[in-house]
């Protein structure tokens, strides 16, 4: 059976990219840490491995929960230190928060990141130093281009495919979406996977394991601590951030026991990725 993955962005439910906050959030309405270990809890019960994006400025505020993640045996990868879109940082800032986040999470678990995903898939034609910048600091793969409109390039690949940056091979490995005739949709991950039907992710994952190609799920913490606060945004806004306040768990188990899933390192180290040519 074709195996999958499934990913986390380690991250709070008021880490909200094109937000900004006036006042800061009282640490005593932190949830990230007892969102996690739900997520940890859920893959322990079922034997699976999966990928946690961790933020930098996450981690040095909560110094066990990479700790934490680790000891389960999950990947830890990079989801940057500020949270911020990726092009309104220059490149000189983007190293220095791959710098930063790299630092901590090396020494809370004794390894170096070799996937980044970028906020709110922020990497595009508008970012074209980013692979390079990558590729220089030793990334084996990125997870930031989405098919999808507004937040992506709706004719993007659906697919994972190599390419080559700053002489380096690597990977882009985008996450699920369903292709439709209105478009893709988004049922890989956030409010979509929560609001679309779970025969139709399910459905997706099939066709694309049939095709020999794995399928890239996501969750936020947020995604199951359905009781957790909210910001006070326009309503679009909100519901992209937060969707509808469904708890992601029962889906994800589900989908446990129809699928196999692993994380995205040891799709890389495994060349169980599509073998598409380099482009």
């Amino acid at each position: 059976m074709f195996r999958n993955a499934l990913t986390v962005d380690v991250e709070d439910w008021y880490h909200i990219c094109g937000v900004d906050r006036i006042q800061p959030i009282p640490r005593n309405s932190w949830r990230v840490c007892r969102a996690t270990e739900r997520i940890l809890s859920l893959l322990g019960e079922s034997g699976v491995k999966a990928t946690f994006f961790v933020l930098g400025s996450v981690a040095k505020e909560e110094p066990e929960l990479v700790k934490m993640i680790a000891a389960g045996g999950h990947e830890i990868a990079s989801h940057g230190w500020s949270h911020t879109l990726i092009h309104q940082l220059t490149p000189d800032q983007f190293r220095d928060e791959l710098a930063r986040t790299e630092e901590i999470i090396l020494a809370q678990s004794g390894h170096l990141p070799i996937g980044f995903r970028a906020p709110q898939w922020s990497v595009s034609e508008r970012t074209p130093w980013v692979h390079e910048i990558l590729a220089e600091r030793d990334y084996c793969y990125d997870s930031s281009l989405s098919p999808l409109p507004f937040v992506g390039d709706r004719r993007g690949s659906r697919v994972p495919f190599r390419f080559v940056a700053a002489g380096r091979n690597m990977w882009e490995i985008p996450p699920l979406v369903t292709p439709t005739c209105f478009g893709n949709l988004p049922t890989g991950g956030g409010w979509g996977f929560r609001f679309f039907p779970l025969t139709l992710v399910a459905h997706t994952l099939e066709r694309l394991n049939a095709a020999g190609n794995p399928g890239v799920l996501y969750l936020h913490p947020r995604d199951v601590d359905p009781d957790g606060p909210r910001l006070s945004l326009p309503p679009i806004k909100r519901f992209a951030a937060y969707g509808t306040r469904n708890d992601a768990v029962p889906r994800v188990r589900s989908l446990f026991e129809r699928f196999r899933f692993t994380t995205l390192k040891e799709l890389v180290a495994n060349d169980l990725l599509h073998t598409d040519p380099i482009i």
